[in-house]
């Protein structure tokens, strides 16, 4: 069983993209279950939303306390969430970070990775400047980071769960896919 965990604010739909990333899944066979934790339920308040996959029945009816990863979507949460909190080793951890990002050296130990979601997702008119909606871009960098599922799976879950501007979330997502960045797969390419 893999087990993942989002972490992100009220309003950038994180418990949406566990649900889309969930029918995604399902469509190419994994079994599924997801479900959000909500503290104070508002607008930028931090919100945890849980994936389960596998390829058989999942009996486990319980919080995700050991995730195999973990997506965070406001890079923000970093400074008052430990989100490594029970990461298993050789898990990764996804953040929406621009490329000036200098935080990933924080967590020695663990397979980090970021996407610029933020920009993305303005620059495919989701959300506003100061509230841009990340979700479908982090599904599609993390899609990407664990080489599943495919996009088509991805578009097909987006179109199912999003009526308004399903286009320009399925061009963000694939646009995610390709500008993932993996600090530690550049350096031994380099090396």
């Amino acid at each position: 069983m893999t087990e993942i965990r989002f972490h992100g604010r009220g309003g950038q739909g994180t418990v949406i993209a566990a649900i889309i990333l969930a029918k995604a899944f399902f469509r190419v066979g994994h079994q599924v279950q997801t479900f959000p934790v909500f503290g104070v339920e508002r607008r930028g308040a931090p919100v945890e939303a849980y994936l389960r996959l596998d390829n058989k029945k999942i009996l486990a009816r319980t919080n995700v306390y050991t995730p195999d990863h973990v997506v965070v979507q406001d890079r923000t949460l970093l400074q008052s969430i430990d989100v490594t909190k029970g990461l298993k080793p050789g898990g990764w951890i996804l953040i929406n970070a621009p490329e000036s990002f200098t935080g990933m050296d924080a967590f020695a130990g663990f397979s980090v990775a970021s996407v610029d979601a933020n920009r993305i997702a303005l620059n495919h008119k989701l959300g506003s400047r100061t509230h841009p909606i990340v979700n479908t871009t982090m599904i599609g960098a993390f899609a990407s980071l664990l080489g599943m599922p495919p996009l088509d799976a991805i578009a097909q879950a987006i179109e199912e769960e999003i009526p308004i501007s399903t286009e320009l979330n399925i061009r963000a997502a694939e646009e995610a896919f390709r500008e993932i960045r993996r600090p530690e797969l550049t350096e031994r390419s380099n090396g």
